[in-house]
């Protein structure tokens, strides 16, 4: 089932999260920015264990992102993602929040939920704030992805 992420829930997350970052699919996160950002998380829980999680982080008063995206390789392909992804955008829609976009290495998943390709220059408050602390920065491959809501 996807619910909100709990305190109890980080280490797994953090697991989940670091096992595609060791892989170079995503960004890895520490457990000081994943307890931070608790409130930003969604969750898919079988029985007590941790198969997914996605966050909704707003930067701005028109702006959120998508985040740490990750399904457990055991449950991909069972829509676990896409159903994280919906209870991301449905939470923006509920804050009002305008944009949404994503900073990804695989777009074609975004692409299915009408997330378009822009130019990471569109994101100036993104890349200030926190791009410019990442170890990619400023050799980054991720793609920007946006949304309007």
């Amino acid at each position: 089932m996807i619910r909100k992420a709990n305190v109890n829930d980080v280490k797994k997350m953090q697991s989940l999260i670091n096992f595609y970052a060791k892989r170079d699919k995503m960004l890895p996160r520490s457990l000081n920015e994943l307890y931070e950002n608790i409130r930003d998380f969604f969750v898919y829980a079988e029985g007590g264990r941790i198969y997914g999680c996605c966050a909704l982080h707003v930067d701005w008063e028109n702006l959120a992102e998508i985040k740490s995206l990750a399904v457990a390789g055991a449950k991909t392909g069972r829509d676990i993602g896409s159903r994280l992804l919906r209870s991301c955008l449905q939470d923006a829609r509920a804050l009002r929040v305008k944009k949404v976009f994503a900073l990804t290495y695989i777009p074609e998943f975004f692409e299915r939920f009408g997330f378009e390709r822009i130019s990471k220059r569109k994101l100036p408050h993104k890349i200030w704030t926190e791009c410019v602390k990442c170890v990619y920065f400023p050799r980054c491959k991720e793609i920007a992805m946006m949304r309007e809501l």
